[in-house]
């Protein structure tokens, strides 16, 4: 599943077509990727107006269009945004593809887990609204941080890492890298952290966020050849540091990667 970093470079795919007006909208109406929309309003209204603005929170993205239009998109686990020339014709999975004079703006998704909302209104949609703040952001401290844990105590750091209302964007592979920085190991439960680990935590999540933000949100390149993600799906994966045999588990549901000799 796309994560924060990834979401961010997919969302700015669609920057090409800023300013630029909607002839046509070509979308799989019955499909579970609009469950909830009002697929007829969004057709209406999105054909003559202006891709205007976007934005990325967490895994999700929210464009504005002119006309008081706003479009929400979920990547799910397989779904994609890209561009292609204004005669493309949309293949099977395409499910939203927004023609404009010079482009075609393509939402794609396979195996449908993605979704696709839609909102005419003045202000942005309440769906789109959020308390938790963004990881890049001054609001995310290590104060919000150690409130968040204090809530879910019992659970295993892994399975806190993945809430999104309190860690927005961090799927798993983000996780295990936040970990294996901070030298935690996924399955300790939140209760028995210390003051160190809980500001080792911060401080990796912090670092992660911001570098990916940097690589894959920048040009979608690689995170530097030191990081845990070229090792953790490698069945003889190692740890970049002490070059010691990775360990693999399911914890909080998702495959999981650590290093014995880093993480405790």
């Amino acid at each position: 599943m796309p994560e924060l970093a990834e979401v961010e470079w997919f969302r700015k795919q669609w920057d090409a077509g800023r300013g630029a007006e909607i002839v046509d909208l070509s979308l799989h109406a019955q499909n579970r990727v609009f469950r909830g929309s009002d697929v007829r309003e969004l057709q209406r209204r999105l054909i003559g107006a202006k891709l205007l603005s976007s934005h990325a929170r967490g895994k999700r993205m929210l464009f504005k269009f002119s006309g008081d239009n706003w479009l929400g998109i979920h990547l799910g686990m397989t779904g994609k945004i890209r561009v292609e020339s204004a005669n493309y014709r949309p293949g099977k999975h395409d499910h939203l593809v927004v023609f404009q004079l010079e482009r075609a703006l393509v939402f794609t998704d396979s195996r449908q887990f993605g979704r696709v909302r839609f909102h005419h209104g003045a202000d942005e949609p309440d769906w789109w609204k959020s308390d938790t703040p963004e990881i890049n952001s001054r609001e995310f401290d290590q104060k919000f941080v150690d409130q968040f844990l204090g809530r879910h105590r019992k659970a295993p750091i892994k399975a806190a890492l993945l809430m999104q209302n309190g860690f927005p964007g961090i799927g798993n592979w983000m996780a295990d890298e936040i970990l294996w920085r901070a030298k935690i190991m996924p399955s300790k439960r939140i209760r028995k952290l210390t003051a160190r680990e809980r500001s080792a935590l911060f401080h990796a999540t912090k670092f992660v966020v911001r570098r990916s933000l940097e690589t894959l949100g920048k040009d979608f390149s690689d995170p530097a050849r030191n990081w845990l993600i070229h090792q953790k799906w490698k069945r003889d994966g190692i740890c970049p540091k002490h070059r010691t045999p990775l360990r693999h588990a399911i914890v909080a549901g998702r495959t999981t990667a650590w290093c014995p000799k880093c993480q405790t």
